[in-house]
């Protein structure tokens, strides 16, 4: 079949490599389409502090992940970026997305002398939507098993966000939708919810399998809803493996390298990166694996539809009978790719500073 992008896939028998996938010449690589949606905090963000707001506190995590995909948006379709209930006080604030994205604009001259498919700030503030949460209307409470899933979705529960997501999926384009959760996955639930209850069973199942989500942890009741309603939704369900990431202790993650290659003299988008998250000091990123897994898709590493492959964003176990995927062999599946990641990681912040035609001299 015939698609707007030509794209030669290559099987190749490597235990590290098990796919490729190779651009034909001269022409590129059709994008994935994807959202994230993350309890994004503000910048200034601090993990704990009896003299700090609710507000101010959350999980670092959330603003460094933000920081390395913006580095990535040219890589993507990004089709939205969602702020669901976070913060200890659960609230939903794309105010704060928003505020990342104005100093993403203050780089966006440097990065696209790189990359010209950079996305403007503008382009990324028009698919910024908000959900629901303790600040508009909805009482949400951190984890699973915490309370009734119809507590906070059903009807009238709909958001700007769930909407969007509805939207996004209902486009005619043939691409699946990949939606990274960085917190509890409110939104997409209620997307699932409005859908199944307004629309066929054909038109439901034919809405389930555009969708590719990405869970890390569980963040509210309505993800083991999810799971269970839902066994043909393509769920990669991340326990522990995205621990991975935390890289305190290694020195191409540690504080030292941060401060070094991103958070000092970077320019004004990897000065928001924080110093630490709730898991380790330096690269924390919990949540950085639901795009990491399709970055290195598009470095030729792994298919992005089969999670039992190694990836950038680990590696996975299906469980039978259904279309989701569970750890595998664990952190590691994370951990040993480091050094690939950390090194693009270097190379894009420095983008945000040097100009490809100063660095070329």
């Amino acid at each position: 079949m015939r698609t707007i992008f030509s794209l030669i896939l290559i099987t190749v028998i490597t235990s590290s490599v098990p796919f490729q996938y190779v651009k034909a010449q001269n022409q590129k690589k059709e994008k994935l389409r994807v959202m994230m949606t993350s309890d994004f905090p503000p910048i200034g963000v601090v993990k704990s502090g009896d003299d700090v707001p609710n507000t101010m506190k959350s999980d670092p995590d959330d603003m460094q992940s933000m920081v390395r995909f913006l580095l990535y948006a040219n890589e993507f379709d990004v089709e939205g970026l969602i702020a669901s209930a976070g913060t200890f006080a659960m609230e939903a604030h794309k105010k704060n997305i928003l505020g990342v994205l104005d100093q993403y604009e203050k780089v966006y001259d440097n990065l696209i002398t790189y990359d010209p498919d950079f996305p403007t700030a503008d382009q990324l503030r028009a698919v910024t939507y908000e959900g629901k949460g303790n600040n508009n209307g909805i009482s949400i409470k951190f984890g699973c098993e915490k309370q009734p899933y119809t507590d906070i979705i059903g009807k009238g529960l709909d958001s700007e966000a769930s909407n969007a997501i509805i939207a996004a999926v209902d486009k005619p384009d043939p691409r699946p939708l990949w939606i990274g959760v960085w917190g509890g996955p409110r939104e997409i639930a209620q997307a699932l919810w409005d859908v199944k209850n307004t629309r066929s069973p054909q038109e439901l199942k034919t809405f389930v399998s555009k969708l590719r989500v990405h869970l890390i942890y569980c963040q509210d009741a309505t993800h083991e809803w999810m799971m269970n309603e839902f066994p043909d939704l393509f769920i990669i369900e991340s326990r522990k493996t995205y621990q991975g990431m935390f890289g305190g202790d290694d020195p191409v993650s540690d504080l030292n390298w941060v401060n070094e290659n991103v958070r000092y003299n970077h320019g004004p988008l990897c000065d928001v990166y924080p110093h630490e998250g709730m898991g380790s000091t330096g690269v924390c990123e919990g949540d950085s694996p639901t795009f990491l897994h399709l970055v290195s898709a598009n470095r030729g590493i792994n298919n992005p539809e089969d999670p039992t492959q190694p990836s950038w964003g680990g590696q996975f176990t299906r469980i039978k009978g259904t279309n989701h995927y569970v750890d595998g062999p664990g952190k590691s599946s994370i951990s040993k790719w480091r050094e690939d990641y950390q090194q693009e990681f270097k190379d894009r912040a420095d983008w945000c500073i040097t100009p490809k035609s100063e660095k070329s001299k």
